[in-house]
């Protein structure tokens, strides 16, 4: 009878975790469809990520978008729509490393991380602005 470690390693399991894996939420009053939009046109991506080549492998419509991720990182990355009381929760995943199997010290990684981070707050925050402009505080979704 083989032991334990004599098991086969799921796919999931088996690769290393990524250099750079960050997640982040922000919370927008708007619909599910309002953002999906927003999230999955193109144009915008070379906007908010003008240094990474993205392909889709995952259009989950109202739910977000996960994407293959190429250029200055390599790896996937994730856009998850969760409706929330009236709005939205929108998760941001990056799970990346440097291309061509390079590896950051740890200071640089955590300088890139930080860079990252504060990237996607920025582009995130432009979306709420967006779709958020002229509400009045404390109110919900316009009609």
């Amino acid at each position: 009878m083989p032991g334990a470690d004599d098991r086969p390693v799921p796919s999931w399991q088996a690769g290393a975790v990524a250099q750079l894996d960050l997640v982040d939420e922000t919370f927008v009053v708007a619909s599910p469809a309002e953002l999906a939009r927003l999230v999955r046109n193109p144009a915008r991506w070379r906007q908010w990520w003008p240094d990474l080549d993205l392909s889709v492998f995952q259009d989950r419509g109202e739910q977000g978008i996960r994407w293959n991720v190429r250029g200055a990182l390599a790896g996937s990355m994730e856009v998850w729509l969760e409706p929330s009381g009236d709005g939205v929760i929108v998760h941001y995943y990056l799970r990346c490393d440097p291309p061509g199997g390079r590896v950051l010290r740890p200071r640089a990684a955590q300088r890139e991380l930080r860079r990252r981070a504060l990237r996607a707050k920025r582009v995130f925050w432009a979306v709420k602005d967006q779709v958020e402009a002229g509400r009045p505080p404390g109110e919900g979704q316009r009609d």
